[in-house]
């Protein structure tokens, strides 16, 4: 609960590397996500390397926290893995991963930034230009990953006006 209550997007990081094993935990969590049908249609693409870092930041207005973040972690989708035709649960199968890795990079005291791809398919296309990846494998995330270099507050985001018993 701790790593969930405590969770914060982190967009200034130091520039002390992160720790091999700790992305490995990290993709380990990511793999633990519930998926439909067990389907795990993911791919984890682990980014390290500077001038790929930078390149996400041409195209992706929100990420400029890359240029300083020692390394991100990109989830795609495998097409080719869909059991249910027409109907896209690798969406919520991938976005259950990139959750696990913000929660698991919390736990381990990593500061992370959950940067959107996919549905913006400019987004999706660049990723895609900017990693070779093949046509059926389709960018819905990249985390930003490091050691913060800021501090935010904890707060409370429970709404009870957003909570309703037995029906609307």
């Amino acid at each position: 609960m701790e790593a969930i209550f405590n969770r914060r997007s982190i967009r200034k990081y130091t520039d002390q590397a992160v720790p091999g094993e700790y992305i490995t935990e990290l993709l380990e969590a990511g793999m633990c996500a519930p998926s439909a049908g067990n389907e795990r249609p993911w791919h984890f693409i682990v980014i390290t390397e500077r001038s790929l870092l930078n390149g996400i930041t041409e195209f992706h207005d929100y990420a400029q926290m890359l240029k300083q973040a020692p390394a991100a972690i990109v989830v795609c989708a495998d097409l080719t893995c869909n059991k249910y035709p027409g109907i896209n649960y690798w969406v919520q199968d991938c976005a259950a991963a990139t959750q696990n890795i913000l929660l698991a990079a919390q736990a381990r005291g990593l500061g992370s930034c959950w940067l959107g791809i996919y549905p913006r398919e400019d987004r999706v296309a660049a990723m895609g230009r900017l990693l070779g990846l093949p046509e059926h494998i389709v960018t819905i995330s990249a985390i930003a990953l490091g050691y913060p270099a800021e501090t935010k507050h904890i707060r409370s985001r429970y709404d009870a006006s957003r909570v309703h018993h037995n029906g609307w």
